[in-house]
């Protein structure tokens, strides 16, 4: 059955009177951090975005991957693409893993008391290093020319998704190293004929992260939802802009109060 985008949900709203812990996932720390609006009116206020489309390949790229990852969790071996790139590291052994890996309803999970949230996230992999230090690893999917990387603007909730990730598992008391790394398929574009078959070229790309900003961030989406105040929009939001847009065009077709 097609699930319709319903405007305005009336659960998991938060109430600044209520103590119970308020569950808040990785991806509406990321809204509050790109637009405080948009993260206002969707979890203090109940309307959210229009969802996107799903990406349905990418999704297929990223079970795969996992598949093929656990093969070598299973028999605590490197991944070839491991010893490619001079990783010394195997896929992270955990009961949990599955947990870990479910977005909408596991995570790895922290309460986080300054705030009373909840934090969680679904993570896509775990390596292990012989130090014990762990490395979160996220999978990307992508069709375009040229080498992937990580350098465009756009990217940077790439970056931050994987430092709140490195966050977590401390919170969680894991030894984790700085480093993360981002398993990026491309697929290549530059056959003569498709054939019933996409080929790809499989990229690690590794990354420095610093989740120092977690903390005060947390802290900051706090005070907004508490406050009674609708945030400043953010310059460079697309949805405040195309609401704007849509008011000062409506404006003139309603009716005058008097």
């Amino acid at each position: 059955m097609t699930q319709f985008y319903s405007g305005k949900r009336t659960r998991n709203l938060f109430d600044p009177a209520s103590r119970e812990p308020f569950v808040l996932s990785r991806t509406k720390l990321d809204l509050f951090l790109v637009c405080p609006r948009c993260f206002y009116l969707d979890v203090r206020l109940g309307v959210g975005q229009p969802p996107g489309y799903p990406f349905s390949l990418n999704n297929a790229v990223d079970i795969l991957l996992k598949k093929e990852f656990d093969i070598h969790r299973a028999n605590a071996t490197p991944h070839p693409l491991m010893k490619t790139y001079g990783i010394d590291a195997v896929p992270f052994q955990d009961k949990r893993m599955d947990e870990w890996r479910d977005a909408r309803t596991g995570g790895i999970k922290f309460l986080h008391k300054p705030t009373n949230f909840l934090v969680r996230g679904g993570i896509d992999d775990v390596w292990i290093n012989p130090k014990g230090e762990l490395h979160i690893v996220d999978y990307k999917a992508t069709a375009k020319n040229g080498e992937v990387n990580i350098n465009a603007e756009w990217q940077e909730g790439y970056k931050r998704q994987m430092e709140i990730y490195q966050w977590l598992f401390r919170q969680n008391d894991f030894k984790v190293s700085n480093t993360g790394y981002f398993v990026y398929v491309n697929g290549k574009t530059d056959r003569e004929a498709f054939d019933g078959k996409l080929e790809f070229d499989v990229t690690i790309i590794p990354y420095e992260g610093n989740d120092s900003w977690v903390d005060g961030k947390l802290k900051e989406a706090r005070q907004c939802l508490e406050s009674d105040s609708l945030p400043q929009a953010s310059s460079e939001c697309d949805f405040c802009t195309y609401r704007k847009g849509v008011q000062d065009v409506l404006d003139p077709f309603m009716p005058t109060q008097k």
